[in-house]
C-alpha cells in the first residue's frame, strides 16, 4: 500500500476521534487515571480545611470531642477536694437566700475546726447579708487561708466585687467562666488581665480555683514558676496556654491565660456535704481535714449551672448540667493531679500535622475505592476505616491528645465518594467510547486496535483481524503476550509503554509474525486518546514495510561505501583545520585561534561580569640557545616551554603560540587576586632546568599582564599593554612579571 494512504487513513482516523470530543463538549484529561486518587484527596482535603478556618465543622468537632471524653474510663473520686453544698433542703431549712452572713460565719468557724488546707467561699458577700455581718468581718480576718469571690465586668457579666476585707488582704479569684458557643464550658481560665478605669493600670487577676490550688501546694513547698515559653509550670507540670484555633476551635476567644479542661469521669468526683449538716456540726470526723472545701451553691433552683463535655451529647439534650461549685472543683482538681499526680493534660497538634491527618484520610478513601471499584465493597471497607480512625481519635484522647475526628471522618467519606462516582461514570462513558470507535475504525482499510490501559484489545477492525489471521473473538480482551511470539510481544509492549509514560505520539518499526507463520515487516503509529470521562486509550495503526525494508537492505550496503569515503574526507577536513589553527612546532593554538578565543573570553567576560587575564610570554636569551647550540635544540625547547605551560594551566585556560620564543597565556574568569600565583607558578616552571637531548638547558621568561576590563575593553588594546608590560619586566631584569598597572615582580 502506497505511504500517502496510511497517512491520509491515520489523520482521518486522528480527526474523527477530536471531533467526538469537541461533539460532547468535554475536555481531553491530560492526567493519568492513578493520579485521580491524589487530585481527589488533595481537592477534599483542601475544601474541608477551607471550610474549617471559616468554622462551619466546629460545632460537630466539639461535640465529637465530647464523646470522646465520655468514652474515657470512670476516674477514682478526688477526696483532696471536698465540697459544701447549699442545695434545695439547705435553702427550705434555713428558710432564706442568700443564707446569713451570721449563717456564712458558723459555717466557717465549723469548717477552720477541721483544719482544712484551704477554704473556699463560692458565695457573693460583697454587700451584708441579715445579721451577723461583722462576725463574718471577723472570720474573715482571722482565716489567713480562706479565699473569696469576685465577678470581672465583661460583656456577658456586670462584675460583682470581691468581699473588702478578703480584697484588701489579697484573698479574693475571680469566678468568671469561659462559654463556647453551645454554651458548655471546655476551658479552664487560670489568669485575666484587666486595665483599671481609673488609673489606666494594668492588673493581673488570678482565678479562684488556681488561688485555692496555689495556697494549697505551699504545704508541698511547690509554687508557681514560669518555664522558657512563659507558660505557667508547676513543679515538673506545664499548662499550654489555649490558643484560639486550637483542636476543634476557630477563631475563639483566647483571652487571658486559658487551658483545655479536662474535667474527671466520675458521676461524684468529690466527697460531697450539705451546709445544713456543717452548721450544725455534723461534720464526718477528718473529712476537711488538709484539703480544700469549697462552699458553693448546688440548688438547681439559683440556676447557678454548668454544661460540659458530660451534659447531653450531639443530639440530645443537655442535662444534669453541675454547679458552679463543681466547676471550680474541676478546675483545682485539674491542676492538681497534673501536678501532685501527673494526671495528663490536655494537648493538641499544630495546624499543619492536622491538615495532613486531614489530607492522609482522604487519599485513604480514596485509593480504597480506586482499589476495589465497587461501591457495596467501598461502603464496607468505609466503615472499617471510619471506626479505624474513631479508634485512633479514641487512644489519643486517652493519651491526652486531641486530634480532630470529624473533619478526618468528612474526607475519607466525601473522598470515597468522589472516587466511586467517577468510576461509575467512567465505565459509563468507556462502553459509549467502545462503540463509537468500533463503527469509526471499520471503515479504515489499515489494521488498527485500541488497547486500554491494561495493554488488553478491546477495539479492532476487520483488516487488523484479516493481517493477523485470526477471528474478532479470539482477539478481544487479549494481548500480544497471548497471540505472537514472545520476542515480538515484548517489542510491542515496550513501545506500548513508552507511548502512555510520555502521553504523546510514538512512532516504531518491527516484526509481526501472524497466524499463518508469515513475519511482516511493520511500521506502527501509538497515540493516547481520552474520552469524556477521562478513560484512556491507545490507539495504534499498522503499515505494512516489508517491501520497503527489502530495498533499504540493498541500499544499506551502498550507503556503507559512501560513509567510508565520507569518514576518510572528514579525517582530511579535520587535519587541514588543525594545521590552519595550530602551531605545527608546539601544537599549541596558533595567532589566529588565540585572536578568536580571546575575543570569545572578553564577550563572555563583559556578559557575566568576570575579569580576563592575558599573559604576554618571551623567553629571556632563548636567541643564544638558538645560536649556539642550533635550531634544533631551539626547536626541542621551545616544545617543552609548551608541554610546561600547558601542565600550569586549567582545563579553560589558553596557552598560544605567536611565533619564535612568544606566548601568551588566556586566564578566562578568574579573580584578580589569583593572577599573581598563576605569573608565579609558570616563572617557577619554566626556571627548571630542561634536558634536550642529554644536556641541560636553563630558561627563563619575561612576563607582562594586562586584566580586561582595567586596561581595556578592546582586544588591540589589551595586546599592547600585556606586551609593554612584559617588555619593562625584561627592563627590570627579566625572570619576572609585570601588571600593565603594576610595577615589575620577581620571584
Amino acid at each position: 500500500m502506497p505511504g500517502s494512504n496510511i497517512a491520509d487513513n491515520i489523520n482521518k482516523f486522528l480527526n474523527i476521534s477530536r471531533s467526538l470530543v469537541r461533539l460532547v463538549g468535554r475536555p481531553i484529561h491530560l492526567m493519568r487515571q492513578e493520579r485521580r486518587i491524589w487530585i481527589t484527596a488533595v481537592g477534599v482535603a483542601s475544601g474541608i480545611i477551607l471550610l474549617k478556618v471559616q468554622g462551619f465543622f466546629q460545632v460537630v468537632e466539639l461535640a465529637a470531642f465530647d464523646q470522646l471524653i465520655r468514652l474515657r474510663p470512670t476516674e477514682i473520686v478526688d477526696d483532696r477536694i471536698v465540697i459544701v453544698g447549699i442545695d434545695e433542703d439547705d435553702i427550705s431549712n434555713f428558710q432564706a437566700h442568700p443564707l446569713s452572713d451570721a449563717t456564712i460565719a458558723q459555717v466557717l468557724e465549723n469548717i477552720k475546726a477541721q483544719n482544712p488546707r484551704v477554704i473556699g467561699l463560692d458565695i457573693y458577700r460583697h454587700i451584708p447579708h441579715g445579721q451577723g455581718h461583722s462576725e463574718l468581718q471577723q472570720v474573715f480576718r482571722s482565716t489567713p487561708n480562706l479565699i473569696g469571690i469576685e465577678t470581672i465586668q465583661d460583656r456577658f457579666n456586670q462584675g460583682v466585687a470581691a468581699p473588702q476585707v478578703l480584697a484588701e488582704l489579697g484573698q479574693a479569684g475571680f469566678n468568671n467562666v469561659i462559654l463556647d458557643s453551645d454554651n458548655r464550658v471546655r476551658r479552664n481560665l487560670l489568669y485575666w488581665t484587666v486595665t483599671n478605669l481609673e488609673t489606666g493600670e494594668k492588673e493581673h487577676k488570678t482565678s479562684f480555683s488556681l488561688m485555692s490550688v496555689f495556697l494549697y501546694l505551699q504545704a508541698e513547698g511547690i509554687v508557681s514558676q514560669s518555664s522558657t515559653s512563659n507558660e505557667l509550670q508547676l513543679d515538673d507540670a506545664i499548662f499550654a496556654q489555649f490558643q484560639q484555633n486550637d483542636g476543634g476551635y476557630v477563631r475563639a476567644d483566647a483571652g487571658g491565660y486559658q487551658i483545655l479542661a479536662n474535667f474527671r469521669n466520675n458521676a461524684a468526683p468529690f466527697p460531697t456535704i450539705s451546709v445544713t449538716d456543717v452548721w450544725a456540726g455534723n461534720i464526718p470526723p477528718g473529712l476537711m481535714t488538709d484539703r480544700i472545701v469549697f462552699i458553693g451553691s448546688t440548688a438547681p433552683s439559683l440556676k447557678d449551672t454548668f454544661h460540659t463535655p458530660f451534659n447531653g451529647g450531639l443530639g440530645r439534650p443537655n442535662k444534669n448540667p453541675i454547679s458552679g461549685v463543681e466547676l471550680h472543683a474541676h478546675m483545682a482538681s485539674q491542676v492538681l493531679s497534673a501536678t501532685l499526680e501527673d494526671r495528663l493534660l490536655l494537648t493538641v497538634w499544630p495546624d499543619i500535622i492536622e491538615y495532613a491527618w486531614i489530607v492522609v484520610w482522604a487519599f485513604v478513601g480514596s485509593l480504597m475505592s480506586w482499589t476495589v471499584r465497587s461501591p457495596v465493597k467501598s461502603g464496607g471497607l468505609l466503615l472499617l476505616a471510619g471506626g479505624g480512625l474513631s479508634g485512633c481519635c479514641y487512644l489519643a484522647i486517652l493519651a491526652g491528645v486531641w486530634i480532630p475526628l470529624v473533619l478526618p471522618l468528612v474526607a475519607l467519606t466525601v473522598s470515597a465518594i468522589a472516587i466511586i462516582s467517577h468510576i461509575a461514570h467512567m465505565e459509563g462513558e468507556l462502553q459509549k467510547s467502545k462503540e463509537f470507535l468500533n463503527s469509526v475504525i471499520n471503515a479504515i482499510p489499515d489494521p488498527i486496535f485500541v488497547k486500554d490501559k491494561d495493554y488488553r484489545w478491546v477495539v479492532l477492525n476487520e483488516a487488523y483481524c484479516q493481517f493477523l489471521g485470526r477471528s474478532k473473538k479470539e482477539l478481544m480482551e487479549q494481548t500480544e503476550a497471548e497471540v505472537l511470539p514472545s520476542h515480538q510481544a515484548q517489542e510491542f509492549r515496550v513501545q506500548d509503554e513508552l507511548t502512555f509514560a510520555t502521553n504523546g505520539e510514538q512512532e516504531s518499526e518491527g516484526e509481526l509474525t501472524n497466524a499463518r507463520g508469515y513475519t511482516y515487516s511493520v511500521a506502527m503509529k501509538r497515540s493516547l486518546h481520552h474520552d469524556g470521562a477521562g478513560n484512556l486509550f491507545l490507539v495504534g495503526v499498522i503499515h505494512d514495510i516489508t517491501h520497503r525494508k527489502r530495498m533499504e537492505e540493498e541500499l544499506r550496503r551502498t550507503a556503507a561505501e559512501l560513509v567510508q569515503s565520507n569518514a576518510e574526507l572528514r579525517q582530511a577536513g579535520d587535519n587541514l583545520r588543525h594545521m590552519a589553527y595550530h602551531d605545527p612546532l608546539t601544537g599549541l593554538p596558533n595567532r589566529k585561534l588565540f585572536h578568536e578565543r580571546f575575543i570569545q573570553s572578553i564577550e563572555w567576560a563583559e556578559t557575566n561580569q568576570h575579569v580576563v587575564a592575558l599573559l604576554f610570554l618571551d623567553l629571556d636569551g632563548f636567541k643564544s640557545i638558538n645560536d649556539t647550540q642550533g635550531h634544533v635544540v631551539g626547536d626541542l625547547l621551545l616544545k617543552s616551554v609548551a608541554q610546561r605551560l600547558k601542565g600550569c594551566l586549567r582545563g579553560s585556560d589558553t596557552v598560544a603560540r605567536l611565533g619564535g620564543d612568544e606566548f601568551v597565556v588566556i586566564l578566562p574568569g578568574i579573580p584578580e587576586n589569583q593572577v599573581d600565583r598563576v605569573a608565579k607558578k609558570i616563572l617557577n616552571t619554566l626556571a627548571q632546568p630542561f634536558v634536550i637531548q642529554s644536556h641541560s638547558v636553563t630558561v627563563t621568561t619575561s612576563i607582562g599582564i594586562s586584566l580586561y576590563p582595567f586596561d581595556g575593553k578592546q582586544f588591540d588594546k589589551l595586546i599592547v599593554e600585556a606586551d609593554q608590560a612584559m617588555y619593562r619586566s625584561k627592563e627590570a631584569g627579566k625572570n619576572q612579571y609585570t601588571f600593565a598597572h603594576h610595577t615589575p615582580s620577581s620571584l
